[in-house]
């Protein structure tokens, strides 16, 4: 058996970076929903912005997101156990933006978050908040697919969902699906 030669293992790294820098690119103009996903830890609550949100199933009714690692914010959530998925609308730009940096202020009074009675928090001002439990992860690559039962449904503002596209927010409304 023959050992790749230093050149092709070169060749090889290049052209899976081309490819990841060409995934990111379409994925990047890919349009996406926004939401903030907090859990209750032992040490307080912990919460990030993601656009990974897709719908997996009905019976039961799943989500899924995914975590680029397992320290921080992302850790607590895994940690957490029992999440909520806010589905974030029109006008919770700047609440998106403190929840995707790091060192940002999180939970304060003036966002507005609740608790409930089982301890996680939520944005009852968010379009659609989900309850769920951490059914099961997945690692690939170094990022972790968490499948999330959905457990609870509460229905907030009607404003039209906050987009994600090229790194600026943006809205979707019903007019351009043509109501």
């Amino acid at each position: 058996m023959t050992e790749p030669s230093s050149e092709a293992t070169a060749q090889a790294a290049l052209s899976q970076a081309a490819l990841a820098e060409e995934f990111k690119t379409a994925f990047r103009e890919h349009p996406a929903a926004v939401a903030i996903i907090a859990g209750q830890t032992a040490i307080g609550p912990v919460g990030l912005t993601a656009s990974s949100i897709s719908s997996v199933a009905v019976d039961p009714a799943t989500l899924s997101f995914s975590v680029t690692r397992a320290t921080g914010s992302a850790g607590g959530l895994l940690e957490a156990g029992d999440v909520t998925v806010n589905l974030l609308g029109l006008g919770q730009e700047q609440l998106a933006l403190d929840f995707a940096r790091s060192g940002a202020p999180r939970f304060t009074p003036e966002q507005g978050w609740e608790h409930f009675p089982t301890g996680e928090p939520y944005l009852p001002h968010a379009r659609e908040t989900l309850r769920c439990r951490i059914a099961s992860t997945v690692k690939v690559g170094g990022s972790t697919i968490v499948l999330a039962e959905v457990l609870e449904v509460l229905h907030g503002s009607d404003v039209p969902p906050l987009m994600y596209q090229n790194r600026r927010f943006g809205r979707l409304d019903a007019a351009s699906f043509g109501e």
